[in-house]
């Protein structure tokens, strides 16, 4: 048995790599990495990697974060500029006994130090797509931080090993130097061989408030599915943040045990993702949370069309 989850359209080509590693017998933390970097490397995802939202500054800060489930390694960048694929770095700060979070000039400094590849992230469709919404806010007040998606994924390969991993470009128009969940543990991912692992985007403010992944994997570890896990974690800390601040931010997850099976859960409508396992081909849902319960459709090609045709269109300054 091995497995694939991701969250957001974006990842179907990378999980669709991913597969045919796993179907060989491949290593989950390769399988993962190939996965995340596919969408890092795509330009016309602009919340992950080449081409991700740039800050209010108008430079492109990345986080990302690697976990191995077999020894509960872990390994994350966060504010790195400058540097593509930042989920190989994370990766790479993963075999370190200590230093396992970097930020900043620091993860760029350990980055040069490993001969990772330097690269202007920040493109002129990036750029259009900030003067645009610095227009937007000062005309009509929209809220900057609106386009945000990490891709997250969690793997099961055939020898039972797991892996998570995330990576973003995090808020659009966000502070210089801020730092969302994708890259904290037990926040924007966790993963335990022996249980399994979950993954998580939206607002990351709010999701690192709950621990919402972790709490998915300890729900999963007392023996709970990870759809009713993922139902339970999600939904529960929704009402918590409603009661207590009287809104909850953007929070879908996605998770999968050491059995394959997986489960997803939102608060949100429209939130897609994609899964791969060895009964089943790469699919890409859609999911709508109906009073508590997660129904997930498989996408229709009309969708799927929409949507890289949006993401590729032209874009013009207005």
């Amino acid at each position: 048995m091995w497995g694939i989850i991701a969250t957001w359209r974006m990842a179907v080509e990378g999980i669709s790599k991913a597969s045919q590693v796993l179907a060989e017998g491949g290593d989950a933390g390769d399988a993962i990495e190939i996965a995340v970097r596919e969408v890092e490397d795509f330009p016309y995802y602009k919340s992950v990697g080449y081409g991700g939202l740039p800050n209010e500054e108008m430079e492109v800060e990345l986080d990302a974060a690697f976990m191995d489930g077999d020894t509960l390694d872990i390994g994350a960048v966060a504010a790195i500029k400058d540097y593509a694929n930042p989920v190989s770095i994370a990766r790479r700060l993963s075999k370190e006994k200590v230093n396992n979070l970097l930020v900043g000039e620091g993860a760029e400094k350990f980055a040069h130090k490993e001969g990772f590849e330097r690269k202007n992230m920040l493109t002129d469709r990036a750029k259009i797509h900030y003067r645009n919404r610095v227009k937007e806010v000062q005309a009509l007040e929209i809220k900057p931080y609106s386009g945000h998606d990490t891709v997250g994924m969690v793997c099961l390969d055939t020898h039972g090993k797991m892996t998570s991993a995330t990576s973003t470009s995090g808020l659009f128009m966000k502070k210089a130097g801020r730092v969302g969940d994708s890259p904290i543990s037990g926040s924007g991912f966790y993963v335990d061989s022996k249980v399994g692992g979950a993954s998580a985007t939206g607002l990351g403010e709010d999701v690192m408030k709950g621990c919402v992944a972790y709490e998915i994997v300890r729900l999963m570890k007392d023996g709970m599915h990870p759809q009713a896990a993922c139902e339970k974690a999600v939904n529960m800390f929704d009402l918590e943040l409603k009661e207590r601040r009287g809104q909850a931010g953007d929070m879908s997850l996605v998770a999968m045990n050491n059995k394959g099976e997986w489960g997803v859960a939102t608060n949100i409508e429209g939130f897609s993702f994609a899964v791969a396992t060895a009964d089943q081909e790469p699919i890409v849902y859609l999911t709508e949370n109906k009073d508590g319960k997660c129904i997930h459709t498989v996408a229709s090609q009309e969708w799927l069309d929409n949507y890289m045709a949006t993401r590729t269109a032209p874009l013009e300054e207005k």
